[in-house]
């Protein structure tokens, strides 16, 4: 799947979305890991969309990336009543990975984990390996709760680089994943990087996801926000504002039927 057709993007809140699938992501997974080169993929939800809105450097990093999925419901509710995308599912973090762990079993893909505390890291790696036997872990590792100094910036990234990983994943949360990324990308030599937030909690066990009917309905925040309050400041201060830009964008678009512009 191209996604240099603008008949298959879309633009929500100023960013560039294609209208992908679980399938056609891990499509351009295995065509970038065949070709080579470095590819930095957001997936993106309504905090970190809304949040790139008001952050020049974070909407920078999501423009110049080579894929920008759509995570949270909200946002492909945006996509259908307003730009009727006819999108079935969202891309979100924690699933992809799964798949794309499934799906490199057979072509021998090399994951590389950065991210977690080491007590999650050891547990997300058992996991994985109970869950997908034969899973190949080029090297899984927990950076310290601190700025890095140069030398040790530099050593990470040759331990990433030496390890022959096909795909980085990244679980620092955003958009400090995003910006970790995207500062690293031009001395990275894997394939494919991703961003996958608490990806690693939920994995490892130490955080449980929404009921699958929360997610459907897109009340995965909730779910998270009852589970650990300190998330009550994060989502007030940007669901107000997606749920303001999908009113009017819907009114302007398809009640008083406006043009929507694709980029």
């Amino acid at each position: 799947m191209s996604l240099d057709s603008p008949r298959r993007c879309m633009r929500i809140g100023g960013r560039r979305f294609p209208a992908i699938d679980y399938a056609g992501a891990l499509e351009l997974f295995r065509r970038w890991i065949d070709e080579g080169g470095v590819h930095q993929v957001c997936i993106v939800n309504v905090h970190t969309l809304v949040s790139a809105s008001r952050d020049s450097r974070l909407a920078a990093v999501m423009d110049n990336a080579a894929l920008n999925t759509i995570d949270g419901q909200p946002l492909r509710w945006y996509a259908n009543l307003v730009l009727k995308a006819g999108l079935d599912d969202r891309v979100c973090g924690p699933e992809l990975m799964l798949r794309a762990i499934e799906r490199g079993l057979a072509d021998g893909w090399k994951h590389y984990l950065l991210g977690g505390t080491d007590e999650v890291l050891a547990a997300l790696v058992g996991r994985l390996k109970d869950r997908f036997p034969g899973i190949e872990i080029a090297g899984a590792e927990s950076p310290p709760f601190r700025a890095l100094s140069e030398s040790e910036r530099s050593k990470m990234l040759q331990r990433i680089n030496a390890s022959g990983a096909d795909i980085l994943w990244v679980g620092l949360g955003a958009p400090k994943q995003e910006f970790w990324i995207s500062e690293h990308l031009h001395a990275m030599r894997v394939p494919v990087a991703v961003g996958v937030g608490a990806a690693f909690d939920f994995h490892a066990g130490n955080i449980a996801r929404a009921p699958a009917w929360m997610q459907r309905h897109g009340l995965e925040w909730l779910f998270r926000v009852l589970n650990d309050r300190r998330l009550w400041r994060r989502y007030l201060s940007t669901n107000p504002a997606f749920l303001w830009w999908l009113l009017r964008d819907y009114l302007k678009y398809r009640l008083f039927a406006k043009t929507v512009r694709t980029p």
